[in-house]
């Protein structure tokens, strides 16, 4: 795919020590990722696709290579300036949605916002624009609990763009659903990197809907190859 790359992994390598026993998860593991493109993660559990998202939205340190977001080699970084780039330039989805159950919807969407330094007023309006796009604004004032499933993980993905990131990564965002409400919450997902121009990784075992992106990949002996 053409266009410009956002996030290049650049001969990543990431190993845990377990007693004398050395355990390579990435071996040497190279992909880019471009504007406005959707790539599916497609691989066993076991596989390293959680390590793969962690390392390459700055959460875990490669042990060698680099993390490339916007030209810029971020696995070096110290830890205040990867909790900066992470705040503003990668959003997060994950299987289950981690909402804050004593907020409702739009609160749990506008306190992101409110911490990368924006008023109140302009982040509940950007929050109840998101909800108003996700197709859920009349939910907007209700609590975690009292959303369905499909709801709060539509919440939860409004929450992951509401700083308007770069990057989306995904990690079996879909995976706690039934069949229609998964397909419903791509849409919608899909629906946002398509209007935003951000690109997204998104990790899943639905092959259905990995064969909606762009492209897929999987992991093979510690490496990123083509699906």
């Amino acid at each position: 795919m053409s266009g410009q790359i956002v996030l290049a992994l650049k001969g990543v390598q990431r190993h845990y020590e377990q007693g004398e026993k050395r355990l390579s998860i990435l071996s040497g593991a190279d992909f880019v990722l471009h504007r406005g493109e959707m790539v599916a993660l497609v691989a066993p559990s076991g596989a390293g696709k959680s390590t793969l998202l962690h390392t390459a939205g700055l959460l875990e340190r490669p042990d060698a290579g680099e993390v490339v977001l916007a030209g810029r080699d971020c696995g070096k970084l110290n830890d205040q300036e990867r909790t900066a780039v992470r705040r503003n330039d990668i959003g997060f989805v994950y299987q289950f949605h981690h909402l804050l159950p004593e907020f409702t919807a739009v609160e749990n969407i506008a306190i992101p916002q409110m911490i990368k330094g924006l008023s109140p007023r302009e982040a509940t309006a950007r929050a109840e624009q998101l909800l108003d796009y996700m197709k859920i604004g009349k939910r907007g004032h209700h609590r975690p609990a009292e959303l369905s499933g499909g709801e709060q993980q539509r919440v939860a993905i409004a929450r992951a763009v509401a700083n308007a990131p770069l990057v989306l990564l995904a990690d079996e965002p879909t995976g706690n659903l039934d069949p229609v409400t998964a397909s419903y919450v791509f849409d919608a997902m899909e629906a946002l990197v398509r209007q935003s121009g951000l690109c997204a990784l998104i990790a899943t075992h639905n092959h259905e809907l990995a064969a909606r992106m762009n492209r897929r990949v999987t992991l093979q002996d510690g490496k990123i190859v083509d699906f």
